[in-house]
């Protein structure tokens, strides 16, 4: 498995994730066989979804004699223990969307189930039924009972995963910023139609895990979200073999000849915040100033940020660059003769330069969410 960590970097719940291609819920479709049946072809997976308490199930029932599948089972912990089972020996990281309308209720599946799974608590489902017994999207016109089952489930020790529908909240960068310090460690977005801008605003609220979810079933359209800010994408509907064989091999090519899977886009072609990694210094009028002044950043600041992360490391060589380290240079998608000399002489690759830059990226990005936030704590 370390060479998909060495490949993608990602670590979700203690465990390697192999790719990031995600199989979203389904109610009373996805379980551990659905998914066994793919695993060669993804790293994530989340069964569901289950109803988990009473008000929910008493939904589902009804949702079931009106002709929709669903999960319904009297002793719903011995099932999802079942479940949990059947996932023994797979290197699938395994996440279980809920659907429940009480803290409470969470943290009971979470002491009976222990912190081997990834708990997803359901703020996506629009089903009426749901809706009237307080979980689904109820929870996004209700962001304060959603904080508070976040929290609570932290309490417990575990992985937290929130999906939700963007447009239905008032603010979604609100939320997403809200739901990452009561705890969440990933937020699993269906973007609906607004693409891969409102994943950019998102990215741009938190430093949380992003899967972005709707319609991702080309690797155009999944290359769009990974370079706006997302960590993993997820399907459901198209979550055939065929399709999550296609993207798997599609990603891991791309990365192994260019090194970051999901490099964002430049500042100045509408990245997001992570793309200060590829930003020169603070010198003109550009993208780079509201950015940093919707920040809070001063440009000594970011100055001394970029320098200091980039010392004893080969991107702090390029005396011939525009600003004579490596740290202000672009990304290789843009062409310059400078960079690619300096490159030459560092004896780095292409390859490797972008995952210097990620790595510069992860630091400043780590700056910005959490060392300014001690700073401004002091």
């Amino acid at each position: 498995m370390m060479e998909h960590f060495e490949r993608f970097g990602l670590l979700i719940n203690n465990q390697v994730v192999r790719t990031p291609v995600t199989i979203a819920s389904m109610a009373g479709i996805v379980d551990a066989e659905y998914v066994r049946a793919r695993e060669k072809h993804i790293g994530l997976a989340f069964i569901g979804g289950y109803s988990i308490d009473e008000p929910v199930i008493k939904a589902s029932k009804l949702m079931a004699l009106q002709g929709r599948q669903e999960f319904i089972h009297e002793d719903v912990i011995a099932e999802l223990k079942r479940q949990v089972s059947c996932m023994t020996g797979s290197d699938v990281v395994l996440g279980i969307n809920m659907r429940g309308c009480s803290p409470a209720s969470f943290a009971s599946v979470a002491e009976e189930l222990g912190d081997g799974v990834v708990y997803e608590i359901d703020a996506h489902c629009r089903q009426q039924p749901v809706i009237e017994a307080g979980s689904g999207e109820y929870y996004l016109k209700n962001p304060g009972a959603l904080i508070e089952t976040v929290k609570v489930l932290k309490l417990a020790g575990v992985t937290v995963s929130v999906k939700i529908r963007a447009g239905v909240s008032s603010d979604d960068r609100a939320l997403a910023k809200a739901l990452w310090k009561a705890g969440a460690d990933i937020l699993h977005v269906d973007l609906m139609d607004l693409g891969a801008l409102k994943c950019k605003q998102i990215r741009n609220s938190c430093p949380a895990l992003i899967i972005a979810n709707n319609s991702l079933n080309t690797f155009d359209r999944v290359k769009d979200m990974f370079s706006h800010g997302a960590d993993l994408v997820s399907l459901a509907r198209k979550s055939d073999e065929r399709t999550l064989s296609g993207l798997d091999a599609a990603i891991t090519r791309y990365t192994d000849e260019q090194g970051w899977y999901n490099s964002p886009k430049q500042l100045c072609r509408g990245g997001d915040i992570r793309a200060l990694t590829f930003c020169c210094m603070p010198v003109k009028n550009c993208p780079l100033i509201p950015t940093l002044d919707s920040l809070g950043i001063k440009r000594d600041e970011y100055i001394r940020l970029k320098e200091g992360s980039v010392k004893g490391t080969p991107l702090e060589g390029g005396k011939n660059t525009c600003f004579g380290s490596l740290g202000w240079c672009c990304k290789t998608s843009s062409p310059c003769m400078f960079r690619d000399m300096t490159i030459q002489q560092e004896k780095i690759s292409s390859k490797e330069y972008m995952r210097l830059k990620r790595q510069l990226s992860e630091k400043i990005i780590h700056h910005i969410y959490y060392d300014r936030a001690e700073d401004d704590a002091c």
